[in-house]
């Protein structure tokens, strides 16, 4: 497990040669501060509102899609993962259809790609924290891939584009990849780990010293995790917006979509 140090690539009006080259090789990039302070403030509490309002009305899905509740260090119910939350906020909204986001789809070239605002589980909101009940302060390993299985279509290229709302060092946890497994065979990418359920750390994987307002993308064949934080509570806290960037047959969903069967995988355990 080691400490990656990656280039201090900044996003342009258009990517470089040199970011493109890298992003395919390693299926990841990072780019420093994409986004201003101003705005990190406005996404945190564009998110803080979203939680309070959908709490209040006990909301438990989303087009389909559960909202993994937790409960914060005095027992309140908290949401730790919300989903499609571009829908029910103008901010959010203009985010993805910034122009400089667009920039990214070229990265699915030759695919045509699209931002899944209304597909997948559209923009979600992840509030990762490590209390006694917290149900979401880590993820075990796990690739995009099976989500196209389990609705009986073709694996297609799909990226992660993260916008980081907290600093997080290295040292606090937070994303781990495996560099160029986007590129591996079928049978690796279905079994080289246990779904969900490996949260071992692995001799090949890199993380990230993260800032608030950073933005980072990962081909979502690519092996991945989130390392769990080794403090408690508000030091552990790490909040970051991730954006589908999709490929194939359109696909919306809306309050009559059925809840996918992978999620009875990733929803175990999580209470409300």
């Amino acid at each position: 497990m080691r400490n990656f140090e990656v280039p201090d690539f900044t996003l342009g009006d258009q990517l470089t040669e040199e970011q493109v080259e890298f992003f395919h090789k390693n299926g990841f990039i990072v780019f420093r501060n994409f986004i201003s302070q101003e705005l990190v403030q406005l996404y945190l509490s564009e998110g803080k509102r979203l939680e309070e309002m959908w709490i209040r009305e006990g909301k438990d899905k989303i087009n389909g899609i559960p909202l993994k509740y937790g409960k914060d260090e005095k027992g309140a119910p908290t949401i730790q993962r919300l989903c499609f939350s571009s829908l029910y906020s103008d901010p959010l909204h203009e985010l993805i259809n910034n122009p400089r986001i667009k920039i990214l789809l070229d990265l699915l070239y030759p695919y045509e790609g699209r931002i899944g605002e209304n597909e997948k589980d559209g923009l979600v909101f992840n509030n990762y924290v490590r209390t006694e009940n917290s149900s979401f302060s880590q993820m075990g390993w796990h690739t995009d891939a099976p989500r196209d299985l389990f609705l009986g279509q073709k694996i297609m290229p799909m990226l992660n584009v993260g916008v980081h709302l907290d600093d997080c060092p290295y040292e606090n946890g937070g994303l781990r990849v495996i560099p160029g497994t986007h590129k591996q065979n079928m049978f690796k990418l279905l079994f080289a780990k246990k779904y969900f359920v490996d949260n071992n750390p692995d001799n090949r994987e890199v993380g990230f010293n993260m800032h608030a307002g950073d933005l980072s993308v990962h081909d979502g064949r690519l092996w991945h995790r989130v390392q769990q934080s080794p403090h408690i509570g508000e030091k552990s806290r790490r909040r970051v917006m991730y954006i589908p960037f999709i490929t194939g047959k359109y696909k919306p969903k809306d309050e009559h979509s059925k809840t996918p069967f992978y999620h009875r995988f990733t929803t175990k355990g999580i209470t409300r």
